[in-house]
């Protein structure tokens, strides 16, 4: 940064997952550990002030006396100890840290998620460390905890980070995230999510036959809940394409921090952004390739996460030194091509000036520094200095 190599006003965030050292047919069951969300005491104060600015009562709080959902130190329980209705997950016997990862219908693996940040350039920035079966967006956190010291203008992620908290939580920092489309996850035949209006100013939906879903309720995952009147539904000529409610009701969410992502949206839309994203393949997925074609980062024979730290830290250090090895390089070579120049204009010019080879009249002083600058910096950035030299002589 001092030399001003690296540009952190755009960064590029994204994650690829490594193999563990780990047979994916040497595993158990385990409790699944519930994780508290990063955002979780925002949105928790959001949602209070919410129900309370619709005059509902605010939420009670989670019974503490509920059996944990959490293994904690579960790694001792047996399969068959678990008792019934409790959610597990599948725990590798080799490597516990990593996680089943699942990608497609064939590759299923236990893998550890890399999630890094880099500039346009492909100057490395940060990078963190987490099991391969958990999600992008709640890995998030420890990655921009790292990134954020460089003060960026913007953050251009892939569709995994493009949820409201992200969202929120950038535009808040005042960077502007740049997230791609995401097509509605409808089933087929059904009304979109963007064929009902909303309508600020009275707070509710407008569905495509002009009938109104009123408030009704602020649920603890941050969502408020927009209903219809069954009555009305039951007689609408589109129901099979709006709900497959008993009761005829459609019910429609909306985030508390939904105007954070229509924010988003407007930045997408914006002149310039597109090329922008279009960048992520010439940046953050050539760190990618590189990196596993030619530093042996497919898979890992490292077994924890400590150990995988390690070893990610010191290939994208070396991939950061390589780079910076030939950025010297080609300024080595530059300065050599013009000192090169200097020494054959001076050899040139004191023939002239000893032996009198010139008989034309000379040129004067400007002209001939006017033509060395020009030629000079031709050189510079064609790289012709062969073909130059023989037509000056």
């Amino acid at each position: 940064m001092k030399f001003k190599l690296v540009d952190t006003d755009q960064i590029f965030v994204d994650s690829t997952h490594v193999k563990a050292c780990a047979n994916s047919k040497k595993m158990r069951k385990r409790v699944a550990q519930e994780q508290a969300l990063w955002y979780e005491e925002k949105l928790q104060k959001e949602i209070s002030r919410d129900r309370e600015a619709h005059g509902k009562k605010p939420l009670k709080e989670k019974d503490k006396n509920d059996p944990p959902s959490g293994s904690g130190s579960g790694d001792n329980t047996k399969e068959e100890e678990i008792p019934e209705g409790i959610k597990t997950q599948k725990c590798s016997i080799s490597d516990p840290e990593s996680g089943w990862f699942r990608k497609g219908e064939h590759k299923h693996v236990f893998a550890y998620a890399v999630e890094t940040a880099c500039d346009k350039h492909g100057w490395i920035l940060g990078y963190s460390i987490h099991p391969g079966n958990e999600h992008d967006s709640r890995t998030f956190k420890t990655l921009y905890d790292k990134i954020k010291i460089y003060s960026p203008a913007m953050i251009i992620a892939d569709a995994g980070y493009r949820t409201p908290a992200i969202a929120h939580e950038l535009l808040e920092d005042g960077i502007e995230p740049l997230f791609p489309y995401k097509r509605p996850m409808t089933k087929e035949g059904f009304f979109r999510k963007y064929e009902y209006v909303y309508d600020e100013y009275y707070d509710c939906y407008i569905c495509p036959e002009n009938h109104i879903l009123s408030y009704h309720t602020t649920n603890r995952e941050g969502y408020r809940e927009y209903v219809s009147c069954g009555e009305i539904c039951a007689s609408c000529p589109n129901l099979h394409r709006c709900t497959e409610s008993k009761e005829h009701i459609k019910v429609i969410t909306r985030h508390v921090w939904e105007e954070y992502m229509e924010k988003a949206e407007d930045i997408r839309h914006t002149l310039g952004n597109k090329q922008i994203y279009d960048l992520r393949k010439e940046t953050i997925e050539r760190i990618f390739g590189t990196a596993k074609e030619q530093h042996g980062f497919r898979y890992t024979q490292y077994i924890g996460k400590a150990r995988m730290e390690m070893k990610a830290g010191l290939t994208f250090a070396c991939m950061n030194l390589k780079k910076l090895a030939r950025i010297l390089a080609k300024r080595e070579e530059r300065i050599s091509t013009i000192h090169n120049i200097w020494r054959l204009l001076k050899e040139k010019s004191f023939f002239k000036e000893k032996w009198c080879w010139r008989l034309s009249p000379a040129q004067t002083l400007s002209t001939v520094c006017a033509v060395f600058v020009k030629r000079l910096c031709f050189l510079c950035y064609n790289k012709s200095l062969s073909y130059e030299i023989t037509k000056w002589f």
